[in-house]
Parts: C-alpha cells; structure tokens; sequence
C-alpha cells in the first residue's frame, strides 16, 4: 500500500471511528425527564392512604352512683375498601389502656386500668370493617374511671387509631411501620347522680 493511500485509509477510519462514538454516546444518554407540571406514576407497591372512618361515643344520659358507666364505641367505615384496624388503645380489646378522656366537671379524672406493653401485633389483633360497615364494642368505664362522686362527666376518645390498614395481605404491621389515623370521635356527657 502507498503512503498515500494509507493516509486516506487512517483518516477514514478516523472519521467513521467518530461517527460511531457519537452514536454510542447519544444511545448512554437517558431520556429527557417528563415536562414540568405532569404528575409521575406512584412507585409500585407504594399504599394509598387509607379511607376515611367515622367515629361516635354513645352513653346512658344519667347513672346512680355505684351503677357500671357502660359506654359504646363506633367505626364506620365510609370508603370503597375494606379497612383493618388494629384494636390496641381501642375499646375494641377492652379497657386495656387510657384511650378516653374523662373529666367531672371541667376536671381530668385520672386512668386507674392496666397498661399493657407490647411487640408487634398478630394479623388477629386486627378488626376488619367492610365498606359502608360498622364495628362497635362497649366497655365499662367505671373500672378504670372514677365515677364515684356525684356531678357531669364527659367523656371522649383520644382520637387516634395506632394502625389502620387497606389490604389484609400486608398484616400485621411492624411496630416501625404503623399508619395511624385520627378519627374525629365527639364527646359525650353523662350525670351520676345519688342513689
């Protein structure tokens, strides 16, 4: 081969030898990201958040001193889906904790029941309410209240749920990985009054 021809011959390779870097290189680029305004894809796996619950406290208006304050706790459940609830701190495991607030006349009353630690909770330690369903349970106040004394008691619910759930697949929920809800529960008034 000439020098001439082998000059022509390295500038050609040279040249297609560009050609295919820049084309390699357009290739690596990633694609422009979406434009501004337009709403990504929720990752996969990644949980709405869970529907709304409606919540109510029923009590007898008045009880004689001595008498059991039996009070009944309600969740309805006004979602499309199913909703599990974890029934820790709720009248739905019985008066195991302080989740109401009781006040005699404008004034705390003191919890006196059991507090109970705990790890993580079983799929059984769920309550599950279909859609447009209610679950309810009464519990005795006067076990871990005083109501002793005659006068106006209020009494209302501490407003949050630990966990609450869509999906019974995903129960139980580690301690770490709880959604809690806040449900708007009002209170109730009831009178004790002398036998």
């Amino acid at each position: 081969m000439t020098r001439g021809n082998l000059g022509w011959v390295a500038g050609l390779c040279l040249a297609v030898g560009g050609w295919a870097c820049a084309s390699r290189k357009e290739a690596a680029e990633p694609q422009q990201a979406p434009p501004t305004g337009q709403k990504e894809a929720p990752a996969v796996g990644q949980k709405e958040t869970p529907g709304s619950l409606a919540c109510s406290l029923s009590v007898a208006p008045r009880f004689k001193v001595g008498e059991p304050v039996m009070v009944r706790f309600q969740l309805t459940n006004s979602s499309a889906q199913a909703l599990h609830v974890l029934e820790w701190h709720t009248p739905f495991e019985g008066l195991l904790n302080n989740f109401l607030q009781v006040t005699l006349d404008g004034v705390d009353i003191p919890y006196q029941g059991p507090m109970l630690k705990r790890g993580d909770p079983t799929a059984e330690d769920y309550v599950a309410i279909a859609p447009g369903a209610s679950k309810d349970a009464e519990v005795e106040a006067s076990l871990a209240y005083d109501f002793s004394k005659p006068g106006h008691y209020r009494i209302a619910f501490r407003n949050e749920l630990l966990d609450v759930a869509t999906a019974q697949a995903e129960l139980p929920h580690t301690r770490g990985g709880f959604k809690p809800m806040t449900v708007q529960c009002p209170a109730v008034e009831t009178t004790i009054v002398t036998p």
